[in-house]
């Protein structure tokens, strides 16, 4: 059996994205009305400027007590995401994703066009036990001491 590739993981449902202008609170909206947990910032041409997920809200918004409708985005984003090409497997998503630290990984065409984005959630056990081996094993032949 052939492995999945994050472009068939994804819906065919429209892309959360807003402005960098835009507040905290307008994107907790976006994101809850979709129920997604991130939205894309994009810019006025299309192209991605960053993400915003449901934990940036937690731990850049929340926890440091800024108000969400002062806050824009641009403030709280990660600047200039890390993408996969659709034809990427998804235990190789997910292992950048192990590697990296981060659970959402946009998905982009080669002419930079974004196709959809990319969760943890969207990957099968199997998918995701694939990538735990990967990411052992990279741990273990770049350990010095092994």
């Amino acid at each position: 059996m052939s492995e999945r590739t994050v472009s068939q993981t994804i819906t065919r449902r429209n892309l959360v994205s807003l402005p960098a202008h835009a507040t905290v609170l307008e994107a907790a909206r976006i994101m809850t009305k979709a129920n997604c947990g991130s939205v894309l910032v994009m810019n006025p041409n299309g192209a991605l400027e960053g993400i915003v997920t449901e934990r940036d809200l937690m731990t850049r918004v929340l926890a440091k007590a800024l108000s969400p409708d002062k806050t824009v985005l641009s403030d709280v984003m990660t600047p200039h995401p890390h993408c996969v090409t659709p034809e990427v497997t998804v235990s190789n998503a997910v292992l950048i994703m192990i590697e990296r630290g981060f659970r959402h990984l946009p998905i982009a065409s080669v002419d930079g066009k974004i196709l959809g984005v990319f969760s943890v959630r969207d990957a099968l056990p199997r998918e995701i036990g694939n990538a735990v081996s990967f990411a052992e094993f990279h741990e273990q032949i770049n350990d010095p001491l092994a």
